[in-house]
């Protein structure tokens, strides 16, 4: 069940180290999805569409999504695939440190005790790339669950999550492995023998251990994942691999005392990526870039104090903060494939920081609740490099230095909510954000199909403004919410077209008939502005609608930098967006859920010449309670086989999402 934040968050003893959700956060756009909403889908990304104009880069899940293109996108202002959304798992951000995507697979859906989508920029304890918003997970604490699938086309699932205590320790573990021999994208008369599935191998696991001390929490974390899919063309593959480590001390807040957190965590992260050049008839693929590792660590620190204080019907809360956090990671690939041969090699990469201070404040009194943040933040780009050689020669082709770039950013926030009467609320925020390039924008340049983009070391970081008010009504057996909101991005980062195929170009080298060559420019600004609703009814004891529409009309001022762009949409970005559902138990131990996704076109490119039609889909779930603690259950997901297009060539072959698929499981839980 998808549920609005209520005005006050109860402060609640964790196993984990980590802070309760501060008091202030009601004030701004905040959905939280429970248990129940991750349990009834298999991959995290997927139970986050559940709200409207939340999705990855492409109209596809992390079934099938590519690793770089699977960062997240809220409110379908500008996605992209390093993502304008911060992931965070109990205060470590989840993005990755050279291209700041999120590999799903290293969370899976039965790890949590569920998340906050917080919509809008993140100032205060969220900071650099909270740029559209941030999404919190809470890692499980306590139970255990198991949850075994197959489904057609060879898909195999075995997740799951648990806990005990050794002592004074807790233990809490999860892992997961899913393999699939996946769909092929292109389909019909197009299709040829160089397209290939999108198969799919992926394995994660975390541990977690609890330690008490004194009067803090000690939590120390270590996690890996890996997974290996096909890219759905012959000889184009990707594999993502990383771990990450971590320790948390926090002390929770009480009246006579205050609460704290200390955190540090280090990350490491390796990519590799094949790419090919497809023929006209689809027929045969030859080989065009082959990255064959992209080594990358990222590290951090962060520290937060916060007090509560009760004075009559007043409540204060205030937190004191800084945190930290360094990139470093470089590209090595062979690209120039001629004669049966790679003849160039490539190194690219440098290092990325950012560092800030910020204080936050929670004022409540009766019906009122008013809350805001200001923050300081310093970011650096350091040792970027390009190195290019003739693999015959040894000789350099190119061989750059990117001079070091550095700058500072001041954010804030502030929002109010006032509890009226009949169960209603209104609320009125405004905010500011940035989010700085990431390594892959900066020094990778890459390719996708026939169409190739070059990065830009000259980036500077993106700046969000925005406004939006709110309104919500709850009573016991309904509720409705409205926002209405306007963002506008500074120097937003986009894939801007430069030139088209055949034809040779300067870096980057020969690109082929039907392909595109894009750069990544600041390209000047976008604005956005929106509407979104929300509501969930329960008819009766056993029957419960819900129904949620995003409205985003996101528009491109491209400036001197991009001038054709004016006017235009951002690409991957639709104007509507809506999700509804029924839940029906019409027995004890039988539940029955359908689910409706429904999306307006969007563009494949930044010049809105490659349309991907409007599209909707039909999934459906039975669950039988066999005993108290096992379930079986049956899902039909996109029921009625519709194509879902998510991308398009520039000779207009379209490639699609999943067809209908079976699947079927037994869920253990204690």
């Amino acid at each position: 069940m998808i549920q609005d934040l209520p005005p006050r968050l109860p402060e609640v003893v964790v196993t984990g180290a980590r802070l309760p959700p501060a008091a202030g956060e009601a004030a701004f756009s905040v959905i939280r999805l429970g248990t129940d909403d991750l349990r009834s889908r298999q991959r995290l990304d997927e139970a986050l569409a559940t709200v409207p104009a939340v999705s990855l880069f492409r109209r596809t899940s992390s079934l099938a999504a590519n690793p770089t293109t699977q960062g997240i996108s809220l409110r379908a202002i500008a996605p992209s695939g390093a993502g304008r959304t911060l992931v965070t798992l109990d205060g470590v951000p989840l993005n990755d440190p050279f291209g700041g995507w999120v590999i799903w697979s290293q969370v899976p859906t039965e790890s949590l005790s569920g998340l906050d989508i917080v919509r809008g920029s993140g100032a205060g304890p969220y900071g650099a790339g909270a740029l559209t918003g941030v999404i919190s997970l809470r890692e499980r604490d306590a139970g255990s669950e198991l949850d075994a699938s197959i489904a057609e086309r060879g898909g195999a699932r075995l997740a799951g999550s648990g806990g005990t205590h050794v002592g004074p320790v807790r233990i809490v573990a999860s892992g997961l492995y899913e393999t699939s021999d996946g769909y092929v994208p292109v389909r019909g008369a197009v299709a040829g023998a160089a397209d290939t599935p999108l198969d799919l191998e992926v394995r994660s696991a975390a541990v977690r251990a609890d330690l008490p001390v004194a009067a803090a929490v000690l939590s120390l974390r270590a996690s890996a994942f890996e997974e290996d899919r096909g890219s759905g063309l012959a000889g184009a593959r990707a594999t993502a691999s990383g771990n990450l480590l971590s320790a948390t001390a926090a002390v929770q807040p009480l009246a006579d005392r205050p609460g704290w957190r200390l955190q540090a965590w280090r990350r490491e992260s390796d990519l590799a990526n094949t790419s090919v050049a497809v023929s006209a008839d689809r027929a045969s693929t030859t080989p065009a870039n082959d990255q064959f590792e992209t080594p990358a660590t990222g590290w951090g620190v962060n520290a937060a104090l916060r007090r509560v204080i009760v004075s009559g019907v007043a409540r204060v809360e205030w937190e004191l903060g800084a945190d930290a956090r360094f990139n470093d990671g470089e590209t090595h690939e062979l690209f120039r494939y001629m004669a049966g041969a790679f003849t160039r090699s490539r190194v690219a990469g440098g290092e990325t920081s950012v560092a800030g201070v910020y204080a936050e404040g929670a004022w409540t009194s009766g019906a009122w609740l008013v809350a805001g943040g200001l923050r300081y933040d310093g970011w650096r780009n350091a040792n970027g490099h390009r190195l290019e050689r003739d693999l015959a020669s040894g000789l350099p082709t190119l061989d750059e230095t990117d001079a070091d770039r550095s700058g500072q950013v001041v954010s804030a926030r502030l929002g109010a909510r006032r509890d009226i009467s009949g169960g209603q609320a209104l609320r009125l925020a405004a905010y500011t954000g940035f989010r700085p390039a990431t390594l892959n924008e900066l020094h990778r340049p890459f390719r996708v199909g026939n169409d190739l983009t070059e990065a830009n070391a000259a980036l500077e970081p993106e700046r969000l403004a925005g406004v939006e008010a709110g309104w919500a009504w709850t009573d016991d057996r309904a509720s409705l919410t409205a926002t209405a909101f306007w963002n506008r991005i500074e120097d937003a980062v986009v894939n801007v077209t430069i030139g088209q195929g055949p034809a040779t170009f300067p870096r980057a080298g020969f690109v082929p008939a039907g392909g595109v060559l894009r750069q990544r420019r600041n390209a000047g600004t976008i604005e956005a502005t929106g509407i979104e609703l929300d509501g969930r009814f329960e008819l009766t004891d056993a029957l419960f609608l819900r129904a949620a529409l995003s409205a985003t009309d996101a528009r491109v001022d491209g400036g001197a930098q991009a001038p054709q762009l004016t006017g235009l949409r951002p690409a991957q970005a639709p104007i509507w967006s809506a999700v509804a559902g029924v839940d029906w138990r019409p027995a004890d131990r039988l539940s029955l859920a359908a689910d409706l996704r429904w999306e307006s076109r969007r563009f494949e490119d930044d010049l809105n010449s490659r349309v991907l039609d409007a599209a909707g889909t039909i999934d459906l779930r039975a669950e039988w309670t066999m005993t108290p603690s096992a379930v079986l259950w049956i899902a039909a997901d996109n029921l009625f086989d519709a194509e879902i297009e998510t991308a398009e060539t520039g000779t207009g072959v379209a490639s699609f999402g999943p067809p209908r698929t079976f699947s079927a499981g037994v869920r253990l839980s204690l």
